[in-house]
């Protein structure tokens, strides 16, 4: 069954975002809701993926495990069984696609971390030779490999906007003392999670963290991570710098949208049945190779 959209009934919906609906439970915690939405370009297509928003679901809990030690994350549970009566109510929908989390403030940048130099990093590297105004190298192709990982933060753009690369510097002044914190997390969370990775042959070349701040001040891992939607996962076997990579992620399906002249300001299309299938696949590939187990 693919989940375009949930409807809950007797539970109250905050937002749907591109892939996720979020729900109130009480005061103090959500319910995530990952569904088979993609959207590439920043627009949801009209055609969703099977099994996406569980892979999504089950990557992420996955690196919070792994990461749990490093830095403290939202979840409280994904046992829909362990969860309130209101929420266990639409069991059959939400398992395997559903998180408990605790509510926090989250913080208005998207924390971005690279390895490698791809998508618009890369551009604006090939026009100035900087990385959200960070100077790199002389001589690095696509796909280069960093001399050292770099922490290159966004703007959280609206739905149907585009995110925007920004100087540390700025994403310190919009998100005020936590800056420093917010820096070293993503840093390390990446280095972590891309040691693993290497050792099931993928590269992660780059992935978009995002945190928030619990009632005590703590900052706090949130949202997905470290999933096909928010990296770029390389298969290290075929890696070569000096070109596009084959991928693990949702970078087939923009590709897909470059050949066809999809129009990135117009709404979603519909996708044939082969590009779901192979995007589909993609998605299994990475869960299967970064858990070492079956969905």
């Amino acid at each position: 069954m693919t989940v375009l959209k949930s409807e809950l009934p007797g539970l109250k919906l905050i937002a749907r975002g591109k892939v996720r609906d979020l729900y109130e439970v009480d005061a103090r915690h959500l319910l995530f809701v990952a569904s088979d939405r993609i959207s590439a370009f920043d627009v949801v297509m009209a055609t969703g993926i099977p099994d996406k928003g569980k892979v999504l679901t089950q990557i992420s809990l996955f690196w919070f495990d792994l990461l749990k030690g490093l830095c403290p994350n939202h979840l409280v549970t994904a046992d829909v069984d362990a969860m309130p009566a209101a929420v266990r109510a639409h069991a059959d929908t939400l398992r395997g696609r559903a998180m408990l989390v605790k509510r926090l403030r989250i913080l208005p940048v998207e924390a971005i971390v690279r390895g490698y130099l791809s998508g618009s990093g890369l551009k604006e590297y090939r026009k100035q030779g900087t990385v959200c105004g960070l100077k790199l190298p002389a001589g690095l192709v696509e796909s280069s490999r960093l001399p050292e990982p770099l922490y290159t933060p966004s703007t959280k753009a609206e739905l149907g906007a585009h995110d925007e690369n920004i100087h540390p510097d700025e994403a310190a002044r919009i998100i005020g003392p936590h800056a420093a914190r917010v820096q070293e997390l993503a840093l390390a969370a990446y280095t972590r999670a891309r040691d693993h990775a290497a050792t099931r042959g993928i590269i992660i070349a780059d992935t978009k963290f995002e945190f928030g701040v619990d009632e005590a001040g703590q900052v706090v891992l949130a949202d997905e991570v470290l999933t096909p939607d928010s990296s770029r996962f390389w298969p290290a076997d075929r890696y070569q710098a000096g070109r596009a990579q084959d991928s693990f992620d949702k970078q087939y399906l923009r590709d897909w949208l470059e050949q066809v002249k999809f129009d990135k300001n117009g709404p979603g299309i519909a996708l044939p049945d082969e590009v779901v299938a192979r995007t589909r696949a993609k998605y299994l590939d990475a869960f299967r190779l970064i858990t070492g187990r079956d969905l």
